[in-house]
């Protein structure tokens, strides 16, 4: 096999509205027994992501918070890839009115509050990078990315970024597709990703992470050009 893992995105790719249907659950089994690694690439927070999805234990390794922290469903171990979210900064977030969500590394917000988060970023000097996600605004060190926390994941996994396929709908998940040796587009996916990825699938979200993993135990993408 050229391919030996896939890494997926969650919401906007693996679920619709956080949920991950039936059929989409059967395709990631299918693909486990075919033999190839696993890997869920987040923006959500852990225990956010093990309330809203029970099945974490398909996975070999979860990379959540946007590349900043990684699980192990089967140990299950953590490991913290950056440095807390500083107070001054959620203190003076939470004081200009901005509604935050707080996790071991990340800090998220909605859209309409980018301008706020990075005043404050320049008033503080401190030295955080924000990420656009179809409405919301992530926050993390720099350095921090899907790409950095996948690239942890395989080297653990003694596994290649180019043996690897990555999906992913949204601006997050740029960095995470060009980092694998073919990165992949749900249907769904904002019209910048589909014109980046190497493939586009026909249907979207769990169904279209599903086209891809048959595609890949069938011919293990043979089809598309080198």
């Amino acid at each position: 096999m050229r391919y030996l893992a896939l890494a997926t995105d969650y919401d906007g790719t693996l679920a619709r509205h956080g949920q991950v249907d039936a059929p989409t659950l059967a395709a990631l089994e299918r693909l486990r027994a075919s033999g190839r690694a696993l890997l869920l690439v987040t923006g959500r927070e852990l225990g956010e992501l093990k309330k809203t999805f029970s099945r974490l234990d398909l996975f070999d390794i979860v990379v959540a918070e946007n590349g900043a922290v990684l699980y192990r469903p089967k140990s299950p171990e953590e490991t913290i890839l950056g440095p807390p979210p500083p107070l001054p900064f959620l203190d003076m977030l939470r004081a200009r009115g901005v509604p935050v969500f707080v996790g071991r590394v990340i800090v998220a917000t909605w859209e309409q509050h980018q301008n706020t988060v990075l005043d404050v970023i320049r008033a503080l000097g401190m030295d955080l990078h924000m990420i656009l996600n179809k409405g919301a605004v992530m926050v993390l060190p720099p350095h921090i990315d899907k790409a950095t926390g996948l690239a942890a994941a395989l080297a653990e996994l003694k596994l290649s970024p180019h043996n690897t396929v990555a999906i992913g709908d949204a601006e997050n998940d740029h960095l995470l597709l060009s980092a694998c040796g073919c990165g992949v587009a749900v249907a769904n996916a904002t019209p910048d990703l589909k014109n980046r990825a190497r493939l586009v699938t026909r249907a979207d979200h769990g169904a279209g992470v599903t086209e891809l993993i048959d595609r890949l135990i069938a011919d293990d993408l043979a089809s598309l050009s080198l």
